[in-house]
């Protein structure tokens, strides 16, 4: 089982393929940095995952997955495991995966791509956050570091909705990535603990729905 990361490198081109240079005559420096910003993180709707939209046409992209994660803090929130502030949650999210501009997706079934995975990505960020603002840049950053860190109540549950989502779109796609990948209820089941420390409720729907999925054929016994 091995998903080698890949991200979008090239910048924003013309049709004819040239390099698009900002507009003239833009004073705002500050305004012009976080444009820029904006445009290189839209390279996320180019790294693809391994869960596949529901009607199974295609490939999620991370963009798409930040986005779900995101309506999933607004409507799963009451079961977070304590008291969370909502706001900072959906922030947490919408950034989580920025970094895989650079860093690329790993699968979290791939061994081998996760054993590098730590170092991938906070080199990552280090060079993207940085094209932001000072005060921005900083902010970002430690929001990303929360959010890896796991320390707070709004990390804890953003990291469970994180690893909830694509549990539930590989069941509803009768384990589209599941099934390729040869994942178990055992390799399932060793992720328990980031989810049931953010949501104990939403774990008991998680248990009940891999119970399932093993039964259907979803996932390996």
């Amino acid at each position: 089982m091995s998903t080698i990361p890949s991200a979008p490198t090239a910048g924003p081109a013309d049709p004819a393929g040239r390099p698009v240079e900002p507009p003239a005559g833009i004073t705002d420096a500050r305004l012009a940095r976080q444009i820029a910003f904006l445009l290189e993180i839209d390279q996320l709707k180019s790294v693809l995952r391994q869960s596949h939209l529901i009607d199974l046409s295609r490939r999620e992209n991370d963009a798409e997955h930040s986005w779900h994660l995101a309506m999933l803090a607004v409507v799963l929130g009451e079961y977070a495991a304590a008291d969370v502030d909502q706001a900072r949650v959906i922030r947490m999210l919408l950034i989580h995966d920025l970094v895989e501009v650079y860093a690329g997706d790993t699968f979290l079934y791939d061994t081998q791509a996760a054993a590098g995975q730590e170092q991938r990505e906070r080199a990552a960020a280090d060079r993207l956050f940085p094209q932001l603002p000072g005060d921005q840049a900083g902010e970002l950053r430690a929001l990303w570091d929360e959010f890896e860190a796991r320390r707070t109540p709004e990390a804890r549950f953003a990291r469970a909705l994180d690893r909830v989502q694509p549990l539930l779109l590989n069941f509803y796609t009768g384990g589209s990535s599941w099934r390729p990948h040869g994942v178990t209820r055992a390799d399932v089941l060793a992720r328990r603990e980031i989810i049931e420390d953010g949501s104990p409720a939403l774990w008991e729907y998680v248990r009940v729905m891999i119970d399932e999925a093993v039964r259907r054929g979803y996932l390996r016994a």
